[in-house]
């Protein structure tokens, strides 16, 4: 259950939220019971309860068909052609939770012809292709998938990478070895 304060004007507020498409159906206002030992609620102090399973509908549970947005998205005629790819980004080598490596990633193939050359400065290599360093991130597959349908771009879905964890068993520590020093010496 969501609690939100009424404050000045929640009819606009309610009304901002349909035009973004957030709202399904109009709240249920219910006024919380007064105490005893309190003051008589006024209108600036109700409280309103909303259920965000009912209330509130993500985009991608929408099954209406897909408008595309990608005339009056301003972008280039080029990157409507281009692929992009959706997967799920391993995690950091430094990384030895899975509390952060939830999301994924939207990013372009490189562009074939794009400019690629080495920085004759630095050695760097360089590129004219002003997508190749952009990313976008999303909470599931199915909101990168969507979105991308709603631009109008062709796109293909990488599998997720298995983590494979070799079985160790304590006693390879131990075992003899010929050939391999198992001890460094530094002097």
């Amino acid at each position: 259950m969501l609690r939100a304060r009424i404050l000045a004007r929640p009819a606009t507020l309610v009304v901002r939220a349909a035009r973004r498409g957030v709202v399904t159906q109009p709240a249920q206002v219910t006024p919380l019971q007064p105490q005893a030992t309190s003051k008589p609620a006024t209108e600036a102090s109700v409280t309103t309860t909303f259920d965000a399973a009912t209330d509130i509908a993500p985009a991608a549970l929408d099954h209406a068909p897909v408008v595309t947005a990608d005339a009056v998205s301003g972008a280039p005629q080029q990157l409507r052609h281009r692929v992009v790819r959706i997967y799920k980004p391993t995690p950091n080598t430094m990384q030895s939770g899975a509390s952060r490596n939830s999301g994924w990633r939207i990013d372009w193939d490189t562009a074939l012809g794009g400019g690629r050359w080495e920085n004759p400065l630095m050695g760097w290599a360089s590129s004219a292709d002003y997508m190749q360093g952009t990313r976008m991130n999303f909470a599931t597959k199915e909101d990168a998938m969507h979105f991308a349908d709603k631009q109008g771009w062709d796109f293909y879905v990488q599998g997720e990478c298995a983590v494979r964890i070799p079985p160790k068993n304590y006693a390879e520590n131990y075992v003899y070895r010929p050939g391999r020093l198992r001890i460094a010496r530094t002097k």
